[in-house]
């Protein structure tokens, strides 16, 4: 692979995923609520999700980012 030809950094694949991320964590996070309601817990509000997604994303974003980037590199390869 030629210099001009180098695959994204992790940082701006993470950049670009990071919307997605954060709505699959915020979906995945109110689902889960609705489902400790059987336990007796209580529901998270969708708007509270989008909150403390904007914090959870992070890891899992950074997550996303290297396997895309593997994906990448192993497409070059």
């Amino acid at each position: 692979m030629s210099d001009q030809e180098q695959s994204p950094s992790v940082l701006k694949i993470g950049l670009f995923l990071y919307p997605f991320t954060m709505a699959a964590v915020a979906v995945n996070l109110y689902m889960l609520s609705l489902a400790w309601q059987r336990i007796g817990l209580p529901v998270i509000p969708p708007a509270t999700a989008v909150l403390i997604s904007l914090v959870l994303c992070i890891p899992a974003n950074w997550w996303a980012a290297r396997w895309v980037r593997g994906l990448f590199d192993e497409a070059a390869d």
